[in-house]
């Protein structure tokens, strides 16, 4: 798997340290609001349980499964909920947790979908950021790392369901896919 790796975008140390910054920014920002945590899977899931014990308030943790890019290197544009929120959000302060933000139009799907469930606010959080690829419109408040527009796995983020347990960001071989 590691041979698969051109090389390494983003350390675990760097990761954690950037990590605990966001947690505390959050913390911050969300004293005295009435927290949702909102992880998009399957990518978020190490970024979201290391940043949700970086938050030092009382939070609902809560989970959302789409699918837009059926298993290939870009999105398809056509987004399937695959699994709901079990929480009502109505009048809390959501924070969405994602792992990467690409074109945008997934993201504006989930948006659009839990505006019409009357949450106080909505923010999000992304570990990546590729603006680069921007489609949608969508205002990120908290932005781990920026990064250039190259296929990335680790540390949640995959190629077919695979390297998603990498302890780091790192940049996949075009001889892998």
């Amino acid at each position: 798997m590691i041979n698969d790796i051109e090389r390494v975008l983003i350390s675990k140390e760097i990761l954690q340290s950037r990590i605990k910054e966001l947690g505390w920014q959050i913390t911050n920002d969300y004293k005295d609001k009435d927290l949702v945590l909102i992880c998009i899977l399957r990518g978020s899931i190490l970024f979201y349980g290391e940043l949700a014990q970086e938050i030092n308030l009382p939070l609902v943790m809560d989970f959302m499964a789409v699918s837009s890019y059926e298993g290939g290197t870009h999105s398809s544009g056509v987004v399937r909920i695959q699994h709901d929120l079990v929480e009502n959000i109505r009048d809390k302060d959501v924070l969405i947790v994602e792992d990467i933000i690409d074109s945008g139009l997934t993201l504006s799907y989930i948006i659009e979908n839990l505006k019409s469930r009357k949450p106080n606010s909505i923010k999000i959080c992304t570990l990546l950021d590729k603006p680069e690829h921007r489609i949608a419109s969508v205002a990120v408040d908290y932005v781990g790392f920026e990064i250039p527009d190259e296929f990335i796995v680790g540390y949640g983020l995959d190629y077919k369901q695979v390297y998603r347990n990498l302890p780091f960001i790192g940049v996949l071989k075009s001889t892998a896919y």
